[in-house]
């Protein structure tokens, strides 16, 4: 057996995604099936030599970097800032409806003049 050095490793020296996720993440919380996922999401450059999966330090911080990005996004829940709230409750009438934003202004108001169904 040979005494080799262990060879140093740069930000653009290929390595097994097992490896890779020990060293990018020292500290857990990656696993080779979330590197996995996020090749598949386009976001981690892998390449696939003889049915292995390399990657490279440099990958995974652009993929951090995608990551931090996406996060950024705005938020599309339902749930809306009191501020928010309370400005459109004071400039829509009680009972009025959403449909008629879309709507010509004559639409609008043949609408509003119609009369009322009883239930």
């Amino acid at each position: 057996m040979s005494n080799r050095a262990q060879p140093e490793i740069t930000p653009d020296t290929p390595l097994r995604l097992a490896d890779a996720a020990k060293i990018a993440f020292p500290l857990g919380g990656m696993t080779v099936a979330g590197l996995r996922r996020e090749r598949d999401r386009k976001r981690l450059v892998v390449e696939k030599i003889a049915g292995k999966e390399f990657t490279t330090l440099a990958h995974i911080e652009r993929m951090r970097e995608l990551c931090r990005e996406e996060a950024r996004g705005p938020d599309f829940n339902s749930k809306q800032p009191v501020e928010a709230r309370a400005e459109r409750s004071l400039t829509k009438r009680p009972g009025s409806s959403e449909t008629t934003a879309g709507m010509s202004a004559q639409a609008a108001l043949q609408i509003r003049l119609r009369p009322r169904r009883k239930n």
